[in-house]
Parts: structure tokens; C-alpha cells; sequence
């Protein structure tokens, strides 16, 4: 532990903790509404059609995850109001937009001029490589994450669970899930460094999955991910320090055993009290 610690007087593993600590606030309250709205595959597409966003990034010459912000974004609002004004179901609008996205960011990169770029950071993520820049800029996604939560606690607590009932408290239901579902967008593009494209659903579901073991209480299950999505990505952070592998795949497999840890406890509560 001790070298692992010592690890920390460079800049990248500073970098690298901030993100973990960011991440977990952001991705484990906006997670809770996504695990309790039940539209866990709606953050899988989201996720897949930012890809688009970094192909057109790299092509264009800029920043990627700028490129994938804006993808992430429109593709939550339009899978939200396509699904809501069209015929289509809305499992199928996810389709569309996840396999529209991915196909748009490959054809991008191979019509980009020089050298390929190594896609494994954005695909199964590298939380050593997150920049200062980064930092600042999920510091600032935690924060507003949270004042919309609290301020807007109880609307959202209800549109999660009974959208009827909302509606019949005069919340704006709609501009609510549009503003709820372009915070995921950007949760998920800026989780993108530390977990990567293809892991970062689980971010938002694992530690909320295993915080619901406990508690079925909004506010709780919250608080609950949080701290437990902050023990996965830092142990993760250490087996992917010692280890040299992918973040994002030891990351979740932190995660992983935190969740059946969590079942076993659980288990033996039952029994002990049964």
C-alpha cells in the first residue's frame, strides 16, 4: 500500500483520485434516477451514440470528448422525444441511435488522415490519463448535479417512480426528464476517461443495484452509491495501478465484488435474523 501511496506525489495519480471522487458523486446520484426510472438501456445508448461524437472529434481536429458531449446530449433528448411523438417503441429508438452512433464514429476514424488513434482509452477507459482540464471539468458536473438534486428533489423523486402522479402536482414532467436526461448525456461522456464507452453503464448501475440491497429509500440508495462507487473506482484505480491494467476493467470488477459482497451480508442478516 505504502508505494501505492507514494504513487500520489505525481500529477496523474492526483489527477487520476480527483476523478475517481467526481465521478462516483455524479455517476451515483444521476445513476439512482436512471436504476429507479428503469431505463438503465437508455445510458447504454446514450453512451454508444456519443462514440459518433469522437469519430467527427478526431476527423475535425478537435477535442473528441467535446464532440461526444454534444452527441451525448442531443441523442438523450431525441431518443426521449422521438420516443415520446412517435410510433416507434422506445427499445427501438434506442437501437437506432446507439448503432447510428457507433457506425458514424468508426466510418470518421478511417477517414481520418495519418495515423490511427488508439481508441482503447475511450473504449475500456484510462483513468491515468485524465487531465487537470477534466478534473476541473467533472468537478463543475458533480456540483451542478448536485443543486439540481437538491432543489429539485421531490419532483424528480416522483417523476422516477410515478410520472402520473407528477403530472397531477403541476411539475413540468417533460422539461424535467429533458433536463434529467442531458445530465446523463454529460455524465456519461466525462465518465468516459476514467471507465470507458463500453463500461461506463455499469458505473451507473452496479453501485446502485448494490445500495438498493440495503435501502429502497430515494435519498439513501443515492448516498449509499456514492460511497460504495467510490470504493469500486479507487480500489480499482490500485489493482489498475499494481496490475498495469485497463482502469475500466478493473474498475468494474471492484464494483463487482462489492455488489456480492454486499448480497452475502445481506444473506447472513436473513438468516441471523430468521
Amino acid at each position: 500500500m505504502e508505494p501505492f501511496l507514494e504513487a500520489f506525489q505525481y500529477s496523474f495519480m492526483q489527477n487520476a483520485l480527483l476523478a475517481a471522487i467526481f465521478t462516483s458523486i455524479s455517476c451515483g446520484i444521476i445513476g439512482t434516477y436512471i436504476v429507479s426510472k428503469r431505463i438503465v438501456f437508455i445510458s447504454g445508448g446514450i453512451t454508444h451514440t456519443s462514440f459518433g461524437g469522437i469519430g467527427i472529434g478526431y476527423y475535425m481536429g478537435f477535442n473528441p470528448l467535446l464532440g461526444a458531449a454534444v452527441f451525448a446530449v442531443l441523442s438523450a433528448i431525441g431518443i426521449e422525444y422521438f420516443s415520446r411523438k412517435s410510433e416507434i417503441r422506445h427499445d427501438s429508438m434506442i437501437g437506432i441511435f446507439w448503432s447510428f452512433g457507433m457506425a458514424l464514429g468508426i466510418i470518421f476514424i478511417f477517414l481520418t488522415p495519418g495515423y490511427a488513434p488508439n481508441l482503447m482509452s475511450y473504449l475500456f477507459g484510462s483513468i491515468l490519463t485524465v487531465s487537470l482540464t477534466d478534473t476541473w471539468l467533472m468537478l463543475g458536473l458533480s456540483l451542478l448535479i448536485i443543486l439540481v438534486f437538491l432543489l429539485m428533489f421531490r419532483p424528480i423523486l416522483y417523476i422516477a417512480y410515478d410520472e402520473t402522479y407528477a403530472r397531477t402536482r403541476n411539475i413540468p414532467v417533460s422539461a424535467m426528464k429533458y433536463l434529467l436526461m442531458a445530465l446523463v448525456g454529460l455524465a456519461i461522456v466525462l465518465s468516459i476517461r476514467v471507465i470507458g464507452i463500453i463500461l461506463v453503464i455499469s458505473l451507473m448501475t452496479i453501485p446502485q443495484t448494490t445500495a438498493n440491497i440495503f435501502t429502497k429509500k430515494f435519498k439513501t440508495i443515492m448516498v449509499y452509491a456514492v460511497i460504495t462507487a467510490l470504493i469500486g473506482t479507487l480500489a480499482g484505480l490500485f489493482v489498475s495501478y499494481k496490475m498495469d491494467i485497463p482502469s475500466g476493467a478493473s474498475i468494474i470488477f471492484s464494483l463487482v465484488i462489492l455488489f456480492i459482497i454486499a448480497k452475502i451480508v445481506k444473506l447472513i442478516q436473513r438468516r441471523s435474523l430468521s
